[in-house]
């Protein structure tokens, strides 16, 4: 069967070399490029590939975060990262078998990553601890914020983090809400929002919510057996739950 692949990059030119290179192995077909972590998690949704060819080193979200991500939403097809760090952060991928290629691509090199992954494929053996090992070396340098700028009718406010409620998507943008304001952010996904906070208290319940944990106020079970979450601002705001999240919640609650 053939391997579909997407590449993710921000450097134009090293994205079409990569794909110059692809559309000379058989059986690999590309089915999409991005230039940014937040263009690889919409791909990796919208497209559903098998592999993915993704570069660290990019503005935003780095390739390291693109998984952290899409670990935690179980949507992560086979990785193959492309590199130019230097050889002790190679050591770690050889330690945890994520495959790697270094820049600039080799052809031989490019062909080798492709039947290991293939071969990964075939054996449906699914993301296991290795690259959540691999990731735990990377993600915790990340620093997380502990105030973020929020505009509300034209003034700009410092708001702590650990007061965010709740933050939504809509149009494109970014709003969040506290117990005393809602606002409007400098972000425009949730996904680069929720890189640089912090995991283990806001957690993505639905497509278009990132939920503080601490300020839930109260956990009502819903249709199917899922969950409605009413948060702790002003309005009480009530947000869906989506299935898998809901399972989630339910094993973190003890429910």
């Amino acid at each position: 069967m053939p391997v579909s692949c997407i590449l993710v990059d921000d450097e134009e030119l090293a994205l079409e070399e990569l794909h110059f290179l692809l559309e000379s192995v058989p059986g690999v077909g590309v089915v999409g490029q991005g230039r940014n972590g937040v263009e690889a998690i919409r791909l990796v949704k919208e497209l559903e590939p098998d592999l993915m060819f993704l570069d660290i080193q990019m503005p935003g979200l780095n390739g390291f975060q693109v998984v952290h991500q899409l670990v935690k939403e179980e949507v992560l097809p086979q990785v193959i990262f492309v590199t130019a760090y230097d050889q002790y952060a190679v050591r770690a991928f050889e330690v945890n078998a994520v495959d790697y290629i270094l820049k600039p691509v080799e052809k031989s090199r490019l062909e080798t990553a492709i039947r290991r992954a293939r071969k990964q494929l075939e054996s449906n053996v699914p993301v296991d601890d290795r690259i959540k090992n691999l990731l735990d070396q990377f993600i915790p340098a990340t620093p997380r914020k502990s105030k973020l700028l929020v505009t509300d009718r034209k003034r700009h406010l410092m708001v702590d983090v650990d007061d965010i409620v709740f933050a939504s998507v809509s149009d494109g943008s970014v709003q969040v809400a506290t117990r005393d304001l809602n606002g409007e952010t400098h972000y425009r996904t949730l996904e680069e929002l929720q890189a640089n906070l912090d995991p283990q208290i806001f957690w993505r319940v639905h497509r278009s919510f990132l939920v503080n944990i601490n300020r839930i106020k109260e956990v009502v079970p819903w249709f199917n057996r899922t969950l409605q979450l009413k948060m702790a601002d002003q309005a009480e705001t009530e947000i869906p739950v989506s299935r898998s999240n809901s399972r989630k919640l339910k094993e973190y609650l003890k429910l």
